[in-house]
């Protein structure tokens, strides 16, 4: 079962921005698609973004513009680069493989520590 590490998490002023990574325990070539997750306080997990073994991304509706997710195949990591953050996308952050091209679809890796991204001024 691949493994990710989740970093790059911080606090950071409205309007302000940050790149998490996610580091994988395999080759992400082998992985059809990885998302990111987040979680906020009194809320479900929601899909973020994600992104295909071929470079197809899908973006929720309330980060597209903002964020950007890519990939690092040489050094097995995806990263969102998240711009012009908002005090809404204070969340615990997560990423996961899954197989299915829904968004809502099962996860096939096991969920990590995640990283904490705060947005406040």
């Amino acid at each position: 079962q691949v493994q990710f590490v989740e970093s790059g998490g911080g606090l950071v002023q409205p309007g302000g921005s940050l790149r998490l990574s996610c580091a994988a325990s395999e080759t992400i070539s082998s992985i059809y698609i990885i998302a990111w997750y987040r979680q906020a306080p009194g809320k479900q997990r929601s899909h973020v973004a994600s992104i295909t073994s071929f470079g197809i991304t899908d973006y929720a509706d309330s980060v597209k513009g903002r964020f950007t997710i890519s990939r690092d195949g040489a050094k097995n990591t995806i990263y969102p680069q998240m711009n012009n953050l908002e005090a809404e996308d204070t969340a615990i952050y997560y990423c996961n493989a899954r197989y299915g091209v829904r968004r809502g679809s099962t996860v096939t890796g096991s969920w990590g520590q995640g990283t904490q991204v705060t947005v406040s001024s």
